[in-house]
This record gives C-alpha cells, sequence and structure tokens, in this order.
C-alpha cells in the first residue's frame, strides 16, 4: 500500500518512536524471544508474543513480505537471571522436581510437553505461527562454533567454571538498558541481595557465562571446554543471525529481558560480526492483573489455559479470542491492567464481531439485490484502524475503528443486501488479518452437544408458548431459570437463539 502512513514503532535503542526502515525494502526481518518451557507460559507471556503478532499483520497489511523467527528456551535459563551472569539453577532442570514435573520421565519429555502445551495456546489465540521456531538444543553446534570465535577474538576467555564473555572487550555494552557504568551494576545486584561474581577466577564482575561447565547437569553437551550447557543469552544471538542474518531488522520482546539478556545479546552478536545486531528494538511493559502485579502467592496468577480451557477441566471456558482482544486492548508501550470486567468486555466485543460474521454470511447467502450502502464507509473505518496501527501499535483507536464498523454492519438489519454484505465480508476479512479477532484461524474439532440442550429447548418452546398467551410472568421465570443455568437468550427475527455465557 504505497499511500499508507510510515510504519512508526518505539525504538528502545534510541528512546524515540520512529520509521520502520527495513534494510531490504519491503521485507521485515525481525526476532522475538519465545519462552522457557518449563511450564504452561502465562498471560503476561502472550502479551509480549501478541506484540510481535501485531507487528507481522501490520507489516503484511501494508504489503511487506515478512520473515519472522521465534524461539524455544528449552535449556541454560538459570533462575536468577536479573543479573548478566546468571545464578541459581537451570528452569528446566528445577521444574522437574515439582510436582508437577514429577510425571515427567526426564526433562526432555518436560520440554517436548510444554512446548506442545505453547503451541496449543499459541493457535487457539490465533497467533501467526513464526517461519522458524528454533530450540536452543537443536543449535549446539552453533553456539559451541560461536564460543570459539568469541575466545579466538579476545572477546571470551576460560576459566575453571566455564567460558566468559568479556564484557570490558565491547565498548558498546549497556547502550541498550543504560547499565554503562560497573558500579551500577554492583548496586543494583546488591540491592536484591545477589553476588555478581559467580566465578572467582572472572576477569571483571560484569562479565557473563557463555557455557558452564557441568558434567553433573541433566542436560549437557561435550564441547572444547568439558561437559556442559550454553549460557541463556547466546542461544538467541546464535538462532537469530542463522535465520536472519548477523543484523536483524527488528528484535522484540518483554520489557523484563531488555537487561541483561539483550543487552548481552547486543554484546556477544556484535562482537561475532562487527555488524549492528538489531536496527530496532521494541519491548512490550508488563502486565498487572486487577491492580496487582501477577503471583501465583496472591493468586492472581493465570495461564492462558487457566482462562481458556472447558469448566469441566478446571478452566473458566472463556472464548480464546476475547482473551486475545482483552490482551491487547491496551497499547504494548504502556503498564497494562488485566481485569476479568476487561474481559467480560472484550467477550461481549468478539461475540459482537462473530455474530456480524454470521449475518453478513446469511445475506451472502440469500443475495438480495440493491446498491453497496456500506462500502465506502467501512473504507475509512478500516483505514483509520490501519492507521492506529502503522502509528506505534495503537490498538485502543484500532479496535474502536473495528467496533464502528461492527456497528455499522449490525444498524443494517434487513437492508443487508448483496451488495453491502459483499463489502461487508470484505471489510470483516481485512480487520481480521489486521487483528485477529473475528473468528478463529485454526481448525477446532466440532463441538460435542451440550448435554443440557434439550432440556433448553423445551424450556424455550414453553417460553414461546408463554409468549404467545401472554403469560409474561412465566416467560420471565424461565428466562431467569436459564440465566441461572448460564445460557443466555436472545430474541431474534427467526426465533429465539441461546448460547452459554463465559465463566468470567
Amino acid at each position: 500500500m504505497s499511500d499508507t502512513a510510515p510504519f512508526r514503532l518505539y525504538n528502545t535503542l534510541t528512546h524515540r518512536v520512529e520509521p520502520v526502515e527495513p534494510l531490504e525494502p519491503g521485507h521485515l526481518r525481525f526476532y522475538s524471544c519465545g519462552p522457557t518451557v518449563y511450564s504452561y507460559a502465562h498471560i503476561g507471556n502472550f502479551r509480549s508474543f501478541l506484540t510481535a503478532d501485531l507487528i507481522l499483520r501490520t507489516a503484511r497489511a501494508i504489503g511487506w513480505k515478512t520473515t519472522y523467527v521465534s524461539n524455544i528456551t528449552d535449556v541454560g535459563h538459570l533462575t536468577e537471571d536479573d543479573v548478566a551472569d546468571a545464578g541459581g539453577e537451570d528452569k528446566m532442570a528445577r521444574a522437574l522436581r515439582s510436582p508437577e514435573g514429577r510425571r515427567f520421565a526426564n526433562v526432555w519429555d518436560l520440554a517436548r510437553y510444554y512446548t506442545g502445551a505453547l503451541l496449543d495456546d499459541w493457535r487457539a489465540l490465533n497467533l501467526i505461527e513464526p517461519d522458524v521456531r528454533p530450540r536452543a538444543t537443536e543449535h549446539m553446534r552453533e553456539q559451541i562454533l560461536a564460543v570459539e570465535r568469541l575466545i579466538q577474538t579476545g572477546h571470551a576467555y576460560e576459566t575453571e567454571r566455564g567460558v566468559y564473555f568479556s564484557v570490558p572487550s565491547f565498548e558498546g555494552y549497556g547502550k541498550l538498558s543504560g547499565n554503562e557504568r560497573l558500579d551500577r551494576l554492583i548496586e543494583g545486584a546488591a540491592a536484591e541481595s545477589r553476588d555478581v561474581v559467580q566465578d572467582p577466577d572472572k576477569r571483571d564482575p560484569r562479565d557473563f557465562a557463555l557455557w558452564k561447565k557441568d558434567p553433573a547437569h541433566l542436560m549437557q553437551w561435550y564441547s572444547p571446554w568439558g561437559w556442559g550447557f550454553p549460557g541463556w543469552h547466546l542461544e538467541c544471538s546464535v538462532m537469530a543471525m542463522t535465520y536472519l542474518g548477523e543484523t536483524l531488522d527488528l528484535h522484540a520482546g518483554g520489557e523484563d529481558l531488555i537487561f541483561p539478556h539483550h543487552e548481552c545479546e547486543i554484546a556477544q552478536s556484535e562482537s561475532l560480526s562487527g555488524k549492528p545486531f538489531a536496527r530496532m528494538w521494541v519491548h512490550t511493559r508488563f502486565l498487572q492483573v486487577e491492580g496487582e502485579k501477577m503471583s501465583k502467592r496472591t493468586g492472581n496468577f493465570f495461564t492462558v489455559r487457566d482462562l481458556t480451557a472447558p469448566q469441566a477441566e478446571g478452566g473458566r471456558g472463556i472464548d480464546p479470542l476475547a482473551l486475545r482482544l482483552a490482551l491487547i486492548s491496551g497499547q504494548y508501550r504502556k503498564p497494562f491492567n488485566f481485569t476479568f470486567d476487561n474481559l467480560r468486555a472484550a467477550a461481549r466485543h468478539v461475540q459482537r464481531f462473530r455474530d456480524a460474521d454470521e449475518r453478513v454470511a446469511a445475506a451472502l447467502a440469500a443475495d438480495a439485490p440493491g446498491d453497496d450502502i456500506v462500502g465506502e464507509r467501512l473504507q475509512r473505518l478500516y483505514r483509520q484502524a490501519l492507521d492506529a496501527m502503522l502509528d506505534d501499535l495503537n490498538t485502543p483507536a484500532a479496535i474502536a475503528a473495528a467496533l464502528d464498523g461492527v456497528k455499522l454492519i449490525g444498524g443494517i438489519g434487513a437492508r443487508l443486501n448483496g451488495a453491502s454484505a459483499r463489502s461487508a465480508k470484505a471489510w470483516l476479512d481485512d480487520i481480521h488479518r489486521l487483528l485477529g479477532i473475528v473468528r478463529p484461524e485454526s481448525p477446532t474439532e466440532a463441538p460435542e452437544t451440550d448435554p443440557l440442550a434439550e432440556q433448553i429447548d423445551a424450556l424455550l418452546a414453553e417460553r414461546q408458548e408463554a409468549r404467545r398467551r401472554r403469560d409474561f410472568a412465566r416467560a420471565d421465570a424461565i428466562r431467569a431459570d436459564l440465566d441461572a443455568l448460564g445460557i443466555e437468550v436472545m430474541d431474534t427475527p427467526e426465533g429465539p437463539k441461546w448460547r452459554r455465557k463465559p465463566a468470567v
């Protein structure tokens, strides 16, 4: 779309909103940090993944080609990861000892299971599958070769405990996060009651591990420095450059990754290539739940399946698209407060899109004659939504324009002829490609027959008869009984319809 506004995003590296300018015009190559698969991904993780998904959709909406890579971390991510040289134990190994982890024979099975769970949730929320989804454990050769090159060029050194990146060897360390001064790093670690120096043979407290020697680790590989495993930061550098080249157009992730993870990625990547690692860095702000930090201790910690799984399986039966809409309803660069009031509102909005989709499909089948009375107005609303997304992913404005379009389609009613329906269908398709909120994109199994269906249909028939006799008290009582069963009744020109209300 040559007449569109430029695609602009906030670049953490430059601290300003600026145009996205791919090295190859019209081809966006970007990398987004994926999860560590030691458990189910939570809704905060998916808020970050959704930012990358919206970048992908917006780029495609203006006709760009995209190459999108998002990794799986299945080794090397340690529990104390808030300093450059993380301490503690591998998150995968710790998870295997947890009550949930004990059902797995080994850490490899655990990783496979939670990777599969991630992909199920990914598809349920209509996230587009990356062109490449590399796993850290499947790129060990590349990581070992990268460490060897860093040693050869003087950017890394070996000790009895591991191989470390030499931070003083890279002049630009700190340019992303601002943690350029050693005393700030030490003060920050002290405030967290952490010891920056994990290895007494480290040359500088800021140096971070590229390879940890550990023949007792559950996941280990043989290297020139003995048995062990790679550092968490190394995997993303290696996998990003393997599939996207030495300089990326854009790198995305959550704001908690700015330091140390992304700062360390820059240092080791640019030391390997001698070129800028990523031209633009985009970070999603933290998510709160009902105004508080999400925490298992406070009982407000939610995974995707906690909310979307059927009630019979222990979930809340929320429409996954309602969760998607709720998570993107706040602009990615602002802290987001996830509330159940917002989730209920999102469920209502998603149902409006679904109703419009069904109404348009029926009008297309009928194909009544008449002039197109909505096409131009819907085109303007789509342009408003697209312009909002091009302006630093302004999702609140884009969603507002989309809802105005649904209201316009609904307001036509019986006048939705064939010509108008075709325009409405094209508009719904465009809005869906941009925001992913109109219909599920992954095939799903046909829903089982509701065990209460016969009872509900009988009650609706009795209610209709009561209304015909003008016994409105009985009709209202039946509606109240259905409401108590969690059934929403909709009176339509074709007769009453019903659906289950989400248990939000």
